[in-house]
């Protein structure tokens, strides 16, 4: 998969189907309206806006889409309240996942969030149960066009700040600490970078092979699930699984 990361279920796919599209906007116009409450509507003044503003043009959100993101949020069209919350617990087989929501609703997030915890072999945990594995980070998704040398990319990143990059087949994920991934992120655009995603993540410290297949089931659908809930942002775990079950 295409800048795929196995404990993460970030999708860069290109020609993402219209209601993945559409869902990927909303939730990004969530993020936005988070953004604009905490700093401002000006992304030249407000870093987290504007790493928000990379982050939809990555996912090929119109230009009017996020101006009216930020208008709505600013409170120009009406406004919604919204919270970010942060669920910890484990999957089936123990796996460690953490899920970011930002919701209007906070009692009907937690409800369906444990629901579906409960029904594929879960369990929710308190705050910090699961959190302590996993490394807040940033990440980069580098297209890797024609002629763009492993090597190179490495100077580049490393010389724009980052941490770490790992090549892969038809991409480059390069990792930054959190202080620094704005200023990569700026960094690379000026080097002419396209960026298949741009965000902040979070990787685990350690990881689980999990390789029972009624196991892999029950992740895959809980995973599905949350990824379906449009309260739900990002969902991480510690899994070693087999390709095929992060498969769209």
């Amino acid at each position: 998969m295409s800048g795929h990361s196995k404990w993460a279920n970030i999708k860069h796919k290109k020609g993402k189907a219209d209601a993945v599209r559409g869902k990927i906007f909303t939730k990004i116009g969530r993020e936005i309206a988070i953004a604009v409450r905490e700093g401002g509507a000006d992304p030249s003044t407000n870093g987290k806006l504007r790493d928000i503003v990379a982050k939809a043009k990555a996912n090929n959100m119109p230009n009017d889409n996020i101006s009216r993101s930020i208008k709505k949020a600013a409170g120009e069209l009406g406004n919604i309240n919204y919270e970010e919350i942060i669920y910890e617990g484990y999957a089936a087989g123990g796996l460690a996942v953490i899920v970011e929501c930002v919701t209007d609703n906070r009692n009907r997030t937690a409800s369906d969030v444990r629901h579906y915890f409960d029904k594929f072999g879960g369990n929710l945990g308190a705050t910090g149960s699961v959190g302590w594995m996993f490394d807040r980070k940033g990440l980069i998704v580098v297209d890797r066009k024609p002629g763009m040398d492993d090597d190179e990319m490495m100077m580049m990143a490393l010389e724009a700040g980052a941490s770490d990059m790992q090549p892969l087949e038809d991409a480059f994920e390069i990792y930054t600490e959190v202080v620094d991934f704005s200023s990569v992120r700026e960094a690379l655009e000026g080097e002419g970078c396209t960026f298949l995603s741009a965000e902040l993540t979070r990787v685990p410290q350690n990881t689980s092979a999990i390789t029972d297949l009624e196991t892999l089931v029950k992740i895959g659908k809980l995973m599905d699930a949350l990824d379906d809930m449009d309260d739900v942002q990002n969902v991480y775990h510690n899994g070693d699984l087999p390709e095929d079950e992060e498969e769209d």
